[in-house]
């Protein structure tokens, strides 16, 4: 039993590293239908918006947003970009996680009928967010990641790939899928 407890623990070190280590950047030259980008960590919406600016996308949704926040309060954040909050950025009120982000995110691309999507959140964030949509989305539409560079801590690059082994499995045994 301690060897197959020894040799977990060395496949878990070699997948935490593998993760630590490969953390996906922001993509460049792909025009989709849309632009995701859930609430919850700096330089999200930001990147959001420039790719609205370069029209590497018709629409934006940003999910997990605040109750009563509106798109003029997010405007007046973002003073350059009120045009595109008029016209084109539809804010979502219903998300709380990670796992609802990507159900509101499924409804809002299937109301929409999209099928290419550019999921913009944090680097260390994005394999989870992303195999949520997956999981939501199934293969009504094609998923890119677009990672926003941070510097995380360790802890925070633990606890992540922790909730991303875990929901992996979950979603292999037919949990919450």
């Amino acid at each position: 039993m301690s060897r197959f407890l020894s040799v977990l623990l060395i496949l878990w070190g070699l997948g935490f590293a593998g993760f630590a280590v490969s953390l996906p950047g922001p993509l460049e030259g792909s025009t989709t239908d849309a632009v995701v980008v859930p609430t919850g960590g700096p330089g999200r919406i930001d990147r959001g918006l420039e790719l609205m600016r370069e029209r590497q996308a018709k629409r934006m949704l940003v999910t997990g947003v605040a109750p009563g926040v509106r798109p003029r309060d997010l405007a007046a954040t973002y003073p350059d970009s009120g045009r595109l909050f008029r016209c084109c950025v539809d804010l979502g009120g219903e998300a709380v996680d990670t796992r609802s982000n990507a159900e509101e995110t499924a409804r809002w691309l299937r109301g929409h009928r999209y099928r290419t999507v550019r999921l913009v959140t944090s680097d260390w964030h994005l394999p989870r967010a992303r195999m949520e949509l997956e999981a939501a989305m199934g293969r009504d539409a094609v998923i890119l990641g677009d990672g926003v560079k941070t510097e995380p801590r360790l802890g925070t690059l633990f606890n992540e790939y922790n909730k991303l082994l875990l929901r992996r499995v979950a979603l292999w045994v037919g949990i919450g899928g």
